[in-house]
């Protein structure tokens, strides 16, 4: 027996916390349809994890067709990358446009435009960019959240 088996077999089968740290990543079109994606996926990957998703599908929409709307060149991806460390979402957004850095705009109030990155601000605990080796940039957002409890090992109902 192992020392780590062997630990189980003296103390009982205890849950460990999950220190693992989970990512994902995928190249998407610069178009109205890879953003869309970004955030069909996205969601299904955070879905998978067990982790909420409501606040991050909005920053990735918001990042995603940021990158395919400001971000864009012919012929050029955007890269989507999630990691989750802890209790925090890490979400990346990175295109080929790094001479051109976001700014959250007050835009006019009959705009119909111009408040992602001010969502962005609201929905996410931090946001940043970073630039990268020219000509990328990427921009990014973290969102903590309450890890979920780890599954019951007991089986059978609770009686009342």
């Amino acid at each position: 027996m192992n020392q780590q088996t062997q630990g189980i077999a003296e103390h009982g089968s205890r849950p460990e916390p999950d220190l693992s740290v989970r990512n994902f990543t995928v190249l998407l079109s610069s178009t109205p349809r890879g953003a869309r994606l970004a955030r069909l996926l996205a969601v299904d990957t955070l879905r998978s994890w067990g982790l909420p998703h409501e606040r991050a599908s909005h920053v990735i929409a918001e990042l995603a067709a940021n990158a395919a709307t400001h971000g864009r060149l012919p012929g050029r991806s955007f890269r989507l990358t999630l990691y989750v460390v802890g209790a925090t979402l890490r979400i990346e957004v990175t295109d080929t446009r790094g001479e051109r850095m976001p700014e959250p705009q007050v835009p006019y109030p009959e705009a119909e435009s111009g408040r992602g990155l001010l969502l962005v601000e609201v929905l996410a605990d931090r946001w940043g960019v970073a630039e990268g080796r020219f000509p990328r940039k990427t921009v990014w957002a973290e969102l903590s959240f309450t890890p979920p409890e780890p599954a019951s090992s007991c089986s059978g109902a609770v009686d009342d």
